[in-house]
């Protein structure tokens, strides 16, 4: 007998979805921040072994819609709750959840399990949960899954709902960008906000050497200043960072050329946010 199906990882922003499907799919799939939001759409992480293929979608952060970019996210998540087998809930340990989280989990029209997780932290709090995990330390991911097969349809014959060697489906592209992007995020935490998109211009492949340009885009001027930083340290760092991590992607040697750009209020473009992937 085989298993298969559809997975929505849905949470609050930081609750550690990207955590736990990199997890589960033993492949960097998503960009992880302690920053919110970091994701911005549905990203496919798929595990196959011999007796199922689970197909994990991660989603935004639910949240309230702000402007273009957010509706778009919300949207995603929409799109994700209606076309899966099963939700997996996800709630930060160390925080309890509010009565509108409750609410929206009650109101949920598909099967749902409730993953408590960062079960490895400190001040754990008391709620209802069907299974409490830690990405970091891969408490009861075994079992996390386990839980899940027991959830999904059987097949008398295999299943494939993708192609058993794809991991993500998700273009080269689009995960050199995030790479860029988890960077920014990370090196400069409390400096730039949300309005930061990474786009790939040039990405040429050759025999052992990748060549890619991408632009840094951001809304304001002064923005751009601290992305690119005094002497453009700032943005050598990030350089610097995310050439290695693509070359662990690509197993290749890779030369890396980033601009910024300012493209201002591009969170509220629709045509622009759907010509980055979000």
């Amino acid at each position: 007998m085989f298993k298969a199906g559809y997975v929505a990882l849905v949470g609050k922003p930081n609750a550690g979805k990207s955590s736990l499907i990199n997890t589960l799919i033993g492949e960097k799939v998503a960009i992880i921040s302690s920053k919110p939001q970091t994701t911005r759409n549905n990203i496919l992480g798929i595990l196959t072994k011999e007796n199922y293929q689970i197909v994990f979608v991660d989603t935004p952060g639910v949240h309230h819609s702000k402007n273009s970019l957010d509706k778009s996210m919300m949207k995603s998540v929409r799109s994700a709750i209606s076309g899966v087998d099963l939700i997996l809930y996800l709630i930060d340990g160390t925080k309890y959840p509010d009565e509108e989280e409750i609410d929206y989990i009650n109101h949920l029209s598909v099967p749902v399990i409730i993953v408590k997780t960062k079960n490895d932290l400190n001040n754990q709090k008391g709620f209802k949960y069907d299974i409490d995990i830690s990405s970091k330390k891969s408490n009861n991911i075994d079992k996390l899954i386990e839980l899940i097969l027991s959830k999904l349809p059987t097949y008398e014959f295999k299943n494939y709902l993708y192609d058993p060697e794809f991991y993500t489906d998700k273009s080269l592209n689009f995960i050199v960008s995030e790479e860029i992007r988890e960077k920014i995020l990370n090196i400069l935490y409390q400096e730039v906000p949300h309005g930061v998109a990474v786009e790939v211009i040039k990405f040429e492949e050759k025999d052992d050497l990748v060549n890619i340009d991408a632009d840094i885009i951001c809304e304001q001027e002064r923005h751009k200043g601290i992305i690119i930083g005094k002497g453009g340290n700032v943005l050598k760092k990030v350089g610097v960072q995310a050439r290695e991590q693509i070359e662990k992607l690509l197993n290749k040697k890779v030369f890396l050329n980033l601009f910024v750009r300012v493209e201002q209020d591009w969170r509220n473009k629709p045509q622009k946010i759907k010509n980055l992937g979000y």
